[in-house]
């Protein structure tokens, strides 16, 4: 179930530095475009910012119409994210093509994605150019988010609810295993690398990583974890 969040939860949304599907419309034609360069700007006004080439369909979209919507997608959409970034806008209906369902956003005229995991609805604050590509810095106005993924920070209990980062070609990763980075100091206040407790967990690790290495031998475990890299591989 979608959920109304706060402006300013999208900075905790976008810290991952996970894929966003950037939708925008003008004069009646959608556009969806992923884009792996996002970032929260500010937490007072909420802003945050995309990189997008300046020759691109999207770039154009925006200026025209001054505002543009960033979806948050998940595992299930990996392959229609893939998809839209593999061709042009100005000849396609990339969003029919994909086959992806729409929703009516909150404030803003570009449509949002259903099945995605969190929307960022933005007005079009200024362009910056940085090098060869521009920097469109977007005023956040409404934020969304599935609460089965999202309550104040991204809840990854389960791996379709979490969001997707992009890690080059046609590979995308999981946003997952969550840790809490809690850490103790000496007497003159520094770090304590690890404690006793940390410490016996990984002996443990390591006896037990030693253990099935000697059952299964070397030739025998690096089989295992190819079979375990490709079963997780195929499931996008």
């Amino acid at each position: 179930m979608r959920r109304l969040c706060d402006p300013t939860d999208a900075r905790r949304l976008l810290n991952p530095g996970p894929v966003a599907i950037v939708t925008t419309t003008w004069r009646g034609i959608s556009n969806a475009a992923p884009i792996a360069w996002c970032a929260p700007l500010s937490m007072q006004p909420p802003m945050v910012g995309i990189v997008v080439h300046p020759h691109r369909h999207t770039a154009d979209l925006i200026r025209f119409s001054d505002n543009f919507a960033i979806n948050i997608p998940g595992p299930r959409l990996a392959k229609q994210t893939a998809f839209l970034g593999s061709l042009t806008g100005l000849n396609n209906n990339k969003l029919e093509s994909a086959g992806l369902a729409l929703f009516s956003p909150l404030s803003i005229d570009a449509p949002l994605i259903e099945g995605c995991l969190a929307w960022i609805e933005c007005t079009l604050q200024d362009v910056i150019t940085i090098g060869d590509h521009s920097l469109f810095v977007g005023n956040v106005v409404k934020v969304q988010a599935d609460d089965e993924a999202y309550a104040q920070q991204w809840l990854l209990n389960d791996r379709d609810d979490s969001p997707l980062t992009f890690i080059g070609g046609n590979r995308y990763a999981v946003v997952g295993d969550p840790i809490e980075a809690t850490f103790e100091v000496d007497i003159s206040g520094a770090l304590v690398a690890e404690n006793a407790e940390e410490r016996e967990r990984r002996e443990e690790e390591e006896a037990a990583r030693a253990e099935e290495q000697k059952q299964e031998g070397e030739e025998g475990l690096a089989q295992k974890r190819r079979s375990e890299s490709d079963d997780h591989r195929s499931v996008f």
